[in-house]
């Protein structure tokens, strides 16, 4: 008789419960992963809830202090003996009055309005103090702030006292005390802040860089409360702690079911002991669970038109590089001429040999919108990871966006590949290699290891993945950055690739965007994508106007420059922008130094020291400004090209788009009209940037002009060209660093100066430098 053979379903029964076991496992350890994330957030949410309680804790404690210490000098302040001495005109008494019996207090003054003897020596003075004064003065009531006493951080108090401001501090303790008490778990971070500055602070010192995001501000003295916790456990799956706990738990019911079927403890197949089961074909739990498993993160897929893993493998072999495109600040020529795909991925070995030297593996490309983009992008990719870098390639992105994503994704290096402001012909490179903008020899190094051959070339290459980051830079930005009412502005990207970013950006800020020409192109259609070219703001003016708009936005090229119009239609230059910057940055960070180039404003040093900063003059360039940054620890700079850089914030990086959301916040904080607050800020007659051609090299012609310049009654500036500053007025010539042409511009006090000062530098250029034929 034949051997009678088992049926299907038995047989895939068989095979199901033999693979249980192992399922069973699998389910276990699914509960125990679920299980530990559900309890490590659990324990982030009880650490974040006892640091706020001690963060509130001391916000609480240093508001009383802070106010009992201000009401005891207003009483003090309004007290009969010190009134009856300021009547009579005795400052000394009045703060003899002020401080008698103030155990704590001490260094009592009572100083003029005016404040003449500190602003003739402020940095002897102290800013800090001076900005106190004056902070007490303007808003007419008493103020405190930690300020510098000679070698020692106190706790500054200030108020209106007669037609002068009384001074006096007292200790620190009084405000860190507060601190001293809390319960601050010891994983986590609490620290009471001014500006930058670290007044006190209790926890893991470790956590200090992401304070900010839990910031509470301690009443109107610019101080405030920061705290954070360590970067919280990410629920698996994106699961939160109890349905993390809730999974865990079905996960282990699973596993247990799953070794008791396999054990035969459970019957798998019911079918045979009850009547009116489910047919043979019908899926168990476990079939189920294995034709749907539960949903997991997608692996980062790479673009389908590029290979990770594959890379050219060339022997080098000679090609003729134009030294010239490697300029002062960054790397730039004329595709097809200066500039090709071979010399791209030159350029990108040479990079990646310097951070191979450096010990730094990974590194951000981006590109802006030009059409030679995508080629000279793939080429410079190919050369960074000949050179063994892995390369995260985000694409079409402004400049600013390739600097944020340096540090947003950890590489702290990045290139962005683009022509800025040029022509649509020109493209090139914007290097940055560990947190540090290369210029000067460092530019100049990459010539020389290409033309000598000294490029490291990897026994793997590096890898290459895609990410884009414009959300998270919109987000970043729009955490922090929030406008009190809405505005209606216009934004002109010139068919920049700022165009894609910059409405998306402001409108999550709370703006009302019209957008103007922010389709990107390369071929930039419209105008030029240059606002320090006041021929190309003209199509934004007349928009304003035809939207009545409160203010118009323009951007360069590549996003990192900002320009801006009135809804009258006049250009506010990026000299007097800086102004408004630097007054909301100090009230913040009292003394805090503020860099310009030297093309800015004579009125900058004046206003920058009547706000209670630092000022600073520095050759023109963005990457010779954020090396000063770097060197100085500036919280502000700002150049007259419309490169605005932020450190107060934001990251120092010049960064067009988070300028203009800067600039909003600011404006729409403000109970006047945008007109009305950009129209008084301090002015003058002056210039736009004046450009004259040179045939040959502009240094020259401005190292002749130097050599021999002999300006009568004037303060001659030679950091950068000549700067000649009179009493009434300046006048400057530099050589471009990037073109070959002299940059001059003029600023005076009336016509006359004005006039006069042009004609003395025409002159002078005439005679140093016949061949050029300058008109202005």
């Amino acid at each position: 008789m034949a051997e009678k053979k088992p049926r299907k379903s038995q047989s895939s029964t068989a095979d199901l419960k033999r693979a249980l076991p192992m399922l069973a496992a699998l389910f276990a350890l699914l509960a125990l992963w679920l299980g530990w994330g559900g309890v490590q957030q659990w324990r982030d949410a009880r650490l974040e809830e006892d640091l706020q309680r001690a963060r509130d804790s001391v916000l609480s404690v240093s508001q009383q202090t802070l106010a009992g210490q201000l009401k005891q000098l207003a009483d003090r302040v309004a007290a009969a003996p010190v009134q009856t001495a300021l009547r009579a005109g005795d400052s000394a008494a009045a703060a003899r009055a002020i401080g008698e019996g103030w155990k704590e207090a001490s260094a009592a003054q009572v100083l003029p309005a005016g404040l003449e003897a500190a602003y003739a020596a402020p940095a002897e003075f102290g800013f800090s103090k001076l900005a106190l004064l004056e902070a007490a003065l303007s808003e007419n009531k008493p103020v405190a702030r930690v300020v510098r006493e000679g070698k020692q951080s106190q706790l500054g108090l200030a108020a209106p006292a007669g037609d002068g401001v009384a001074y006096l501090v007292v200790p620190l303790t009084l405000l860190t005390g507060s601190l001293d008490q809390a319960a601050v778990p010891t994983q986590a971070y609490v620290a009471i802040r001014q500006g930058d500055y670290t007044i006190s602070e209790a926890g893991d010192r470790n956590l200090t860089g992401g304070a900010e995001s839990l910031a509470r501000p301690i009443g109107e003295t610019g101080m405030r409360v920061v705290a954070a916790t360590p970067d919280g456990t990410e629920g698996p799956l994106g699961l939160g702690a109890i349905p993390s706990l809730v999974a865990a738990a079905l996960s282990g019911v699973l596993a247990v079911l799953m070794l008791l079927v396999a054990r035969g403890r459970l019957n798998l197949n019911p079918r045979a002991k009850h009547a009116g089961a489910a047919d043979d074909n019908e899926p168990t739990l476990v079939q189920a669970l294995q034709r749907e498993p539960l949903p997991s993160t997608p692996a980062r897929q790479t673009a389908p038109d590029k290979d990770p893993d594959a890379v050219t493998t060339s022997n080098n072999k000679h090609i003729e590089i134009d030294p010239g495109i490697f300029r002062a600040y960054d790397i730039r020529g004329v595709v097809g001429e200066t500039l090709s795909v071979e010399v791209a991925e030159r350029i990108g070995q040479a990079i990646g040999t310097v951070l191979e030297e450096q010990g730094l593996t990974d590194i951000v490309v981006g590109r802006d919108g030009r059409l030679s983009g995508p080629e000279l992008s793939a080429g410079l990719i190919e050369g960074l990871r000949k050179a063994g870098r892995n390369v995260i390639d985000i694409g079409m992105a402004p400049t600013p966006v390739a600097y944020f994503a340096a540090y947003h994704l950890r590489t702290g290096s990045s290139v962005a590949v683009t022509g800025s402001h040029n022509p649509p012909d020109y493209n090139g490179f914007k290097i940055v290699v560990g947190g540090q903008t290369l210029s000067g020899d460092a530019i100049t190094d990459l010539y020389t290891r290409i033309s000598e051959n000294r490029l490291h070339q990897a026994a793997t290459p590096g890898t290459l993945q895609q990410r884009e980051v414009d959300n998270d830079y919109v987000q970043r930005i729009a955490d922090d950055v929030q406008m009190d009412r809405p505005l209606k502005v216009v934004v002109d990207a010139g068919n920049g690739v700022a165009g894609d970013i910059a409405p998306r950006l402001l409108e999550a800020i709370g703006a009302e965007v019209i957008p103007l020409y922010c389709e990107v192109d390369g071929t930039f259609p419209n105008h030029h994508p240059d606002p320090s070219e006041p021929h190309n703001l003209e199509d934004l003016i007349q928009t304003v106007k035809r939207f009545d708009a409160d203010l118009g936005l323009a951007f360069d090229g590549d996003g990192d420059r900002l320009g801006v119009v009135t809804k009258e239609g006049e250009i506010i230059f990026p000299d007097r922008l800086l102004m408004l910057f630097a007054a909301d940055v100090l009230e913040r960070n009292p003394g805090a130094l503020v860099i310009y180039d030297v093309k800015c404003t004579g009125k900058l040093q004046g206003w920058i020291l009547s706000h209670g900063g630092t000022p600073l003059m520095w050759q023109t360039g963005h990457s010779l400004i954020k090396a000063k940054m770097r060197e100085t620890g500036a919280e502000l700079a700002g150049e007259m090209s419309g490169h605005f850089f932020f450190q107060e914030r934001w990251y120092g990086f010049d960064d067009g788009l988070y300028s203009a959301a800067r600039l909003l916040e600011i404006l729409a904080a403000r109970a006047e009209t945008p007109s009305e607050v950009l129209n008084a800020l301090p002015n003058a007659l002056s210039t736009p940037e004046i450009k004259v051609p040179v045939s040959g090299s502009p240094h020259e012609v401005v190292a002749r002009f130097v050599a021999s310049a002999q300006f009568e009654g004037a303060r001659l500036t030679t950091i950068d060209g000549l700067r000649a500053d009179w009493e009434d007025g300046w006048g400057l010539v530099r050589a471009s660093n990037t073109t070959p042409i002299l940059v001059l511009r003029f600023e005076a006090d009336n016509k006359e100066a004005l006039a006069r000062i042009k004609d003395e530098f025409r002159a002078h250029l005439s005679k140093v430098a016949p061949e050029i034929t300058a008109t202005f």
